[in-house]
């Protein structure tokens, strides 16, 4: 209890859309079970008036659940919520509301119906606590799914780039013929100059290159399922093996996690596509 909260249940996004599903509850609630014995009380209007004004009293009520919110939303700015301030919070909502619907009943026209002050609030308190629990519970169920979803999501996001830096690529010729395949993990960049490139990678722990005859754009679209993301017209880097990206006068440079290894341009032509795949491999 002494726990804080998880952040959904406060939540600007989140408050609005339990503010709605409650609001939706409680206007069926109060139209289907007509709790109180609210219907009684105005046995001369039709069921349409009774929908409405009996769906103005629910809105009106609202208003206190809408405010504790807010207020709920800039406390959480200043200060953690424990488990235990925002159960007595709920209390506190329930409590307001009840008072609220009681001096409602108990004020406002009655057709001759008298209403006792403390069976209204009975009533109101009973009634207020459905309305606003089984909502709120049905809400707090729903955003721990879709967190624990969105974090599975990510989860399997981050673990993507592993497996990949595992998968044996394959480099073939302009003709198509297989020539060299290497894994993920161990290419470092490739580097072209007119119609043959270079890979540059690890064996043994040591950079090796080799020269293959193909164009750095049949690679582009040949690699575009893997790390490997063109950064200018003579260089593919390996994003799994950037260390470091800096500002530099001429532009952007990189430098990869391999020592002896030049540091790799990114020019202007590819700096807004390179830019979208780097933020993918960025926390």
């Amino acid at each position: 209890m002494n726990g804080k909260i998880p952040a959904y249940l406060y939540e600007k996004k989140n408050s609005v859309k339990m503010i709605l599903f409650t609001a939706l509850f409680a206007l069926l609630f109060i139209n289907l079970f007509q709790p109180f014995g609210s219907r009684d009380w105005y046995p001369g209007i039709s069921e349409i008036k009774y929908f409405a004004f009996s769906s103005l009293i629910i809105l009106t009520g609202m208003l206190v659940v809408v405010i504790s919110r807010i207020i709920l939303i800039y406390r959480s700015k200043r200060h953690d919520i424990l488990y235990w301030q925002y159960a007595v919070w709920i209390l506190a909502e329930i409590a307001a509301m009840a008072i609220f619907y009681t001096l409602f009943s108990q004020f406002f026209p009655k057709d001759g119906v008298i209403r006792d002050l403390s069976e209204s609030f009975r009533q109101s308190l009973n009634n207020t606590a459905l309305v606003l629990l089984l909502p709120y519970t049905i809400s707090w169920l729903y955003f721990s799914w879709k967190e624990k979803s969105a974090l599975l999501e990510h989860l399997g996001q981050e673990k993507a780039p592993d497996a990949a830096s595992k998968m044996l690529i394959a480099f073939p010729d302009e003709k198509g013929e297989l020539k060299i395949s290497i894994m993920t993990d161990n290419l470092l960049y490739i580097e072209s100059a007119d119609n043959y490139t270079t890979l540059h990678y690890l064996n043994k722990s040591k950079q090796s290159h080799y020269l293959l005859r193909n164009s750095l754009k049949r690679l582009e679209e040949h690699l575009a399922d893997t790390p490997l993301e063109r950064c200018h017209r003579s260089f593919m880097v390996n994003m799994d093996r950037v260390k470091i990206l800096k500002k530099v006068k001429g532009g952007i440079m990189l430098e990869l996690d391999e020592e002896n290894t030049p540091d790799i341009p990114v020019s202007k032509t590819y700096y807004e596509s390179f830019m979208q795949a780097f933020s993918r491999y960025t926390v």
